[in-house]
């Protein structure tokens, strides 16, 4: 979708992100045919199957997000905005709004993904917290002992990315909550080098993080589904 903007043709997804579409293709083309065949009479298949394909959707502009966010920051090589010329600062600004968009485009992805393991697996996370996120429905799952393979595997993955997550979630609730995020380092350099020239956030970090929480969303993704497919296929026999 945004290929275009760096001269380059739009491609087909593979490896583990092709695995990953692929899987909820399936998932959504079982529910399709259930639907069909009139096996949903609470029409609980229907909102799987809508809800799937919102979570493909939201894992393609996150992917797209990320390689936008990347291909802008290889564009800046200046070490402060003060130093940018009209056309590095227009990139600096692209790769702000791209980056921007991913982060927050992660933790939407993945509290959706928490709405859908709840509600197919019968967790019931809300009686433990009305307003859940997907790190919530997990420690739901760990300390319930509900569906422990798939636990284990999520858990795993949860922790593996831990600390870009950590970054990653700081930056959001500033974002939200308190300032522009790239505009932190800015305060905090302001109060410690005052009268000296601010520095750019680091943006290598950053973009690393982003990417390693895209992974995360996309393993996890990947994970849940090849668990769903086999488990509504066990409960249909």
């Amino acid at each position: 979708m945004l290929y275009y903007m760096f001269n380059e043709s739009d491609r087909e997804p593979d490896g583990g992100l092709g695995e990953t579409y692929n899987l909820m293709e399936q998932f959504a083309q079982y529910m399709a045919r259930l639907i069909t065949a009139g096996k949903d009479p609470d029409h609980k298949l229907r909102k799987y199957k809508i809800w799937t394909l919102g979570l493909r959707a939201s894992l393609h502009e996150l992917e797209q997000s990320q390689y936008a966010a990347s291909g802008f920051k290889r564009r800046i090589t200046s070490t402060s905005v003060e130093d940018m010329s009209d056309e590095e600062k227009l990139n600096y600004d692209r790769y702000v709004y791209f980056d921007k968009n991913g982060f927050i485009r992660v933790f939407s992805l993945l509290d959706k993904l928490g709405t859908l393991l709840n509600d197919l697996l019968e967790l019931r996370t809300e009686k433990i917290k009305p307003h859940f996120s997907y790190f919530t429905v997990l420690r739901n799952m760990r300390e319930s002992n509900e569906h422990p393979e798939l636990s284990r595997k999520l858990n795993e993955l949860k922790e593996r990315y831990k600390e870009p997550m950590k970054r990653l979630r700081k930056r959001r609730n500033t974002e939200i909550h308190y300032m522009n995020s790239e505009m932190q380092d800015d305060l905090i350099q302001l109060h410690r080098m005052y009268g000296q020239e601010i520095q750019l956030e680091d943006i290598h970090l950053q973009s690393q993080d982003l990417t390693d929480c895209l992974h995360l969303s996309m393993e996890s993704l990947r994970l849940t589904f090849q668990y769903a497919c086999r488990l509504m296929r066990k409960q249909s026999v």
